[in-house]
Order: C-alpha cells, then sequence, then structure tokens
C-alpha cells in the first residue's frame, strides 16, 4: 500500500495533498494507518490534514487515528497529530485586528458616532472604527470604516497608540490600532445598521463628557498631543501589497 502523498515543511512536519485524499473513508482508514507508520519510523514530527468540505466523510477516520482539530474554514477543515510526543504545533490566529479613526477637522471638530445597539439608553460617543478585512493594510482599512460608517472621506495622517484585549469575541485576543485621520469632507451619511447617531462634536466637549469612557478620552488626547507613527517604506520589501510599515517621521 502506498503513502498518501504528502510534502514536507521545514519543521519536520508532513504536509499531506488533500487532492491525493480518497473519496472512501475506508480505503482512507487503510491508508492513513500505513502512512502514520511510514512517517513515525522517517522520525517526522507532526502530520498536517486538510480536509475539503467535499470529503468531510474522511474527518471522522481521522480523529479516530488520533488527530484533533486546529481550524477550520469556510472550504476546508485543518487537523494536526502529534507523531512525535511533545511535537510543537504552532496555534492558528490568535487575534482579530481593528482600527479606528479620530477625525479631527480645523475648526477641532471631531467626528464622533453612537452605536445602535448599545447597553446605555443614551448617546454613548465613540470613535468611528471596526475590524480589518482579511488582506487588508491599517491604513486602507481604517479609512473605509470610517467611510462606510458616517459617510465622511479622510485622508491617513498618523498611528498614534493600540490596545491590546484579551479574552475577546471566541475567547481570542484583539488588537486595535489608533490613527488620527484629516476629513476630505464634512458631509455626514450614517449607517443606520449600526449607528444611531454620527455627529461633529467640539473635541473639549468629548475630553469634557463625563459619560464618554476613559479609554475614548485617552485615545483622543494620544492623537492630538503625539506626532505618531507614519506609513513607511523599507527597502528590500518592495511588494506593498503584503507589507505594511509604520516609523516615526524622523526615520523615514
Amino acid at each position: 500500500m502506498e503513502v498518501i502523498d504528502f510534502n514536507t515543511n521545514p519543521f519536520g512536519g508532513v504536509v499531506i495533498n488533500h487532492h491525493a485524499l480518497p473519496e472512501d473513508p475506508e480505503q482512507f482508514r487503510r491508508q492513513l494507518h500505513h502512512s502514520l507508520e511510514a512517517w513515525r519510523e522517517d522520525l517526522h514530527k507532526v502530520a498536517w490534514l486538510e480536509i475539503p468540505t467535499p470529503k468531510a466523510a474522511l474527518v471522522p477516520v481521522a480523529v479516530e487515528a488520533g488527530f484533533v482539530y486546529h481550524h477550520a474554514a469556510e472550504a476546508y477543515l485543518m487537523l494536526t497529530k502529534q507523531i512525535m510526543q511533545g511535537a510543537y504545533v504552532p496555534p492558528y490566529a490568535s487575534h482579530y485586528i481593528g482600527a479606528g479613526g479620530v477625525v479631527l477637522s480645523e475648526e477641532r471638530e471631531l467626528l464622533v458616532v453612537s452605536e445602535r445597539h448599545r447597553r446605555s439608553r443614551g448617546p454613548a460617543y465613540k470613535l468611528p472604527g471596526g475590524a480589518l478585512m482579511p488582506g487588508e493594510h491599517l491604513t486602507d482599512g481604517v479609512i473605509r470604516e470610517v467611510l462606510e460608517e458616517t459617510g465622511v472621506k479622510t485622508r491617513f495622517e498618523a498611528l498614534v497608540c493600540f490596545r491590546h484585549w484579551h479574552g475577546y469575541r471566541y475567547d481570542k485576543s484583539d488588537i486595535y490600532f489608533v490613527s488620527r485621520l484629516s476629513p476630505l469632507s464634512k458631509e455626514i451619511t450614517i449607517q443606520e445598521e449600526e449607528l444611531d447617531e454620527v455627529l461633529w462634536m467640539p473635541v473639549d466637549d468629548f475630553l469634557n463628557d463625563d459619560g464618554i469612557s476613559i479609554f475614548n478620552k485617552t485615545i483622543v488626547k494620544a492623537a492630538l498631543k503625539s506626532p505618531g507613527i507614519v506609513p513607511s517604506f523599507i527597502p528590500g520589501y518592495g511588494d506593498e501589497r503584503q507589507y505594511e510599515f509604520f516609523l516615526p517621521r524622523e526615520v523615514v
């Protein structure tokens, strides 16, 4: 019996070719058992098994053989097995990434929003922002979020601070980046599905409002007082679609 087609990674792991997986669970059971014995003899450390959704009937067979769930996507389920006892299996993505914008006009008016679904009865003003899309740069994501929520077009100025928070959605951690943006328009178009109110508020009123959280006040102060770090280029990293750097202005 042949070993299931596979490649190796630089860390002593076996990456099974999901295209080579049989359709029949019984055939897969026999072939997987034979393959695991061969990989163990060859001192491989970890087996990575990606099972496409159309072959989901193979999942119970893999679990029976000692594989455990690693992560899932729309089109597949990834499982792993420690062939060598104690071998390290790196975890899947552990963080959400979000971005918020401090949009301050020349008249020192701050663009703020109040969410439709909130705990308080009255308005709870905060900065516009939200989650980044996969593969989206911070600079693009915060501009998009502000535009979608408020209708205000902006220009990215600098990254001024970030917050790291554990135990967020699905027990993942969350990193929230805060940027200073300049408005390119003032007219508001509210995203009614998510927001109850959007307005330009004098920044001093925002900072003196007892109903606004200390976190939101602190990040606005950071945007007002800190020069921040700006989008930058580092030679040797030519693909700007893949890399995004932020450095102090004096280094750029």
